[in-house]
């Protein structure tokens, strides 16, 4: 089992040392671009990249793209030369606006893969919905290797790409996107709440933001099982995972890599450590086969 920690501020570099996780499988950027009037360039970019696994030694790293929009908005609030969105989650946000907006999403590319030449760096793209989106990226990434090269500009030409899985219709296309992925990483919060289309910032439908739920358990499912067909490693760096409740049903629906915060890593592994998988298999496919989240929250009590 491969325990891994979600990072952001320079705080986390001791604690991830600390708690002797294995890897940052999740390094969040969208600090970057936030509370400033001009988006990063791409020395800035690669001078935090720089920092960062300088601090980590020789950790592997996870940088996901900037996913912005939603609840992660720049200058404080709503994109001042955008429309108001009345339903930001399902809107322009994440890879859907690093596609429209080169400008702010090549200077990250660009210093990623510089980076990689630096220390062990994964690329990992946000909230892919279909192959096209992943195609054009792809693309960019292609062109940027071949200019580097043709500059002999250093770069880790195997640096690996992932993407997560948090929109259903990733999920249900796993397998198609584990054939052009290096890796996959379930994000469990946009998952969650886009299976049971909610808002999971809205107070009034919050109480239907449901982890156990079992069409969310399929959908989990399914992408581990799309891993495991194309030999691709599956991550989960969404909340669900470092919740303690959780772990030996994630474990029993075969998830081997945990990205949770470092506060969180070690109760984690304390309960990795006193669990077996083959006890817990039949309880996840016992879940898988229930009705509604409370069957499954019985279940799970049972086991823990």
């Amino acid at each position: 089992i491969d325990l891994q920690a979600n990072i952001e501020l320079p705080k986390d570099f001791d604690a991830v040392r600390a708690v002797g996780a294995s890897a940052v499988g999740l390094y969040r950027t969208e600090f970057l671009y936030m509370n400033r009037e001009q988006p990063p360039d791409e020395e800035e970019h690669l001078e935090t990249y720089r920092e960062v696994l300088h601090a980590l030694g020789n950790t592997p790293i996870t940088i996901r793209t900037l996913d912005l929009g939603a609840d992660k908005q720049p200058n404080g609030g709503r994109r001042r030369d955008g429309p108001v969105t009345a339903n930001p989650a399902l809107g322009l946000r994440a890879v859907r606006l690093c596609l429209k907006e080169q400008s702010l999403f090549l200077p990250q590319l660009r210093a990623i893969l510089r980076a990689s030449a630096l220390g062990p760096v994964r690329l990992l793209i946000p909230m892919l919905s279909n192959l096209q989106e992943l195609d054009q990226i792809l693309k960019i990434v292609e062109a940027i290797r071949a200019e580097f090269c043709a500059k002999a500009i250093a770069f880790d030409p195997k640096m690996p790409i992932g993407g997560m899985i948090e929109v259903p219709a990733a999920a249900v296309c796993a397998d198609v996107f584990a054939q052009h992925l290096d890796f996959l990483s379930i994000g469990t919060n946009d998952l969650i709440q886009y299976t049971m289309a909610i808002d999971r910032v809205n107070d009034e439908v919050n109480y239907l933001y449901d982890p156990l739920h079992p069409a969310v358990l399929r959908l989990i499912h399914r992408t581990i099982e799309a891993g495991e067909g194309a030999n691709r490693p599956v991550a989960m760096c969404g909340e669900m995972a470092g919740d303690p409740r959780y772990v030996r049903l994630l474990l029993g629906l075969g998830l081997r890599e945990f990205s949770v915060h470092p506060a969180a890593l070690l109760e984690i592994k304390r309960i990795i450590n006193s669990s077996r998988v083959d006890v817990l298999k039949p309880m996840a496919r016992q879940a898988l086969q229930s009705r509604s989240g409370a069957e499954v929250y019985a279940l799970i009590d049972q086991f823990n």
